[in-house]
């Protein structure tokens, strides 16, 4: 034991450790892809600051009005090799050149303002003078390179793929340990199935001594019934963990052979009462004996609610697709807070037991039966009911 509780725990340590370094990779490369980028900006910037300068010093040397961008030097230091997106305008916005702009964008005027007021958003449009004339100048306006592009949306990009790695370690972690812990519980029921079995033989035969005696046969038969139920939960047990078939049942029986059996056995000032053989037959495929169980296990939380005084009413109801019983009691009630926690492994407001028998219901019913148990209204003080919902067969 000691050893597999280590061993737990290093599988545990090995999966934070896991994630731990993963988040670390991601944040280093966020960071680094920043830097990366803010580097490229800055260099982008610079670029368009010397053509600017480039621009205004043939300026000098420019006679007759002619543009700086039409000099050939000028032209290829703009051009060639950079994929640095602009459009070079006047004062009044006509477009003298640009670069990488498409002529559908170039030639419609309500979509060039729009590519120039991005541009403008992006990065500081650039003033270029006109030497020849002090009233004129040029105007620069840049956007992002594609290259800038991928480095701006890589982050984000990053984000979703270590967010992606994160929750899947998370659902690997908790499916493991999931799987684990059914196991556990799978490998507690066999066993307690198996030591189950040599006590309840001993007691059969105990049973068939007594009704050989001269003792009051009455309490031999209720003897009988209980040793019944009993070797039922063993079959229980054992069945939890297997492949378990699903036939057609008479659902207002099965209920009823459980309401029969424990209105028997509840204290003198609580009432059961039950509706399904009064009522027309409904079908569902089920497992009997584990059905059963869960009926049982609700009727005993109802009981432990009352806490000897009150009532339990089950009641079975239909629709065309479903057939719902109900398990209502007149108990302490469930806050509606714990109406989804009372389903959890482990969870109890009992000052014994481990918490389990809701948690098993609710995986019988929902992994093997395919319906739904839930509680369906509560109020603490006034009572609790449970519902099961499965699907509806005809015969």
């Amino acid at each position: 034991m000691k050893f597999k509780l280590r061993r737990n725990l290093f599988s545990f340590r090995n999966r934070v450790v896991v994630i731990v370094v993963g988040v670390s990779l991601g944040a280093v490369s966020l960071l680094y892809t920043n830097n990366m980028a803010r580097k490229l900006r800055e260099k982008e910037q610079h670029d368009v600051v010397l053509w600017a300068h480039a621009m205004e010093r043939i300026n000098r040397d420019v006679l007759g009005g002619s543009t700086p961008f039409q000099d050939p030097l000028v032209s290829d230091i703009m051009s060639t090799g950079n994929n640095i997106p602009f459009i070079i305008t006047d004062q009044d916005l006509k477009v003298l050149h640009s670069h990488l702009i498409p002529d559908e964008i170039i030639n419609h005027p309500g979509r060039l303002r729009k590519q120039i007021d991005r541009f403008t958003e992006e990065n500081t449009p650039i003033p270029v003078k006109v030497l020849w004339s002090a009233e004129h100048y040029h105007i620069i306006f840049y956007g992002r390179s594609a290259l800038l592009k991928s480095l701006y949306y890589f982050p984000y990009i990053q984000i979703l793929v270590i967010t992606a790695f994160v929750a899947l370690g998370y659902v690997a972690f908790r499916s493991s340990k999931h799987d684990e812990q059914n196991r556990v519980w799978i490998g507690l029921a066999k066993e307690t199935a198996h030591q189950l079995g040599t006590p309840t033989s001993s007691l059969l035969g105990w049973i068939e001594y007594l009704r050989s005696q001269d003792v009051d046969q009455t309490a031999v038969d209720e003897m009988q019934k209980d040793l019944a139920h009993l070797m039922k939960i063993v079959d229980r047990f054992s069945k939890i963990g297997s492949e378990t078939p699903l036939t057609p049942a008479n659902i207002n029986e099965v209920v009823g052979e459980s309401v029969m059996y424990f209105r028997k056995r509840i204290p003198r000032n609580v009432t059961l009462d039950y509706n399904g053989l009064a009522i027309a037959p409904v079908q569902a495929n089920i497992n009997a004996a584990l059905f059963e169980w869960v009926v049982e296990n609700l009727m005993k939380n109802a009981l432990d609610a009352l806490q000897g005084h009150g009532a339990i009413d089950v009641r079975i109801s239909s629709d065309e697709q479903h057939v719902m019983v109900d398990v209502k009691d007149t108990g302490k009630g469930i806050p509606k807070g714990n109406w989804k926690l009372i389903f959890e492994p482990g969870f109890t407001t009992k000052t014994r037991g481990w918490g389990l028998g809701l948690s098993l219901s609710r995986r019988i019913i929902e992994e093997y039966h395919q319906g739904k148990i839930a509680v369906i209204d509560s109020e603490p003080g006034k009572g609790t009911t449970f519902r099961i919902t499965l699907k509806r067969i005809f015969a």
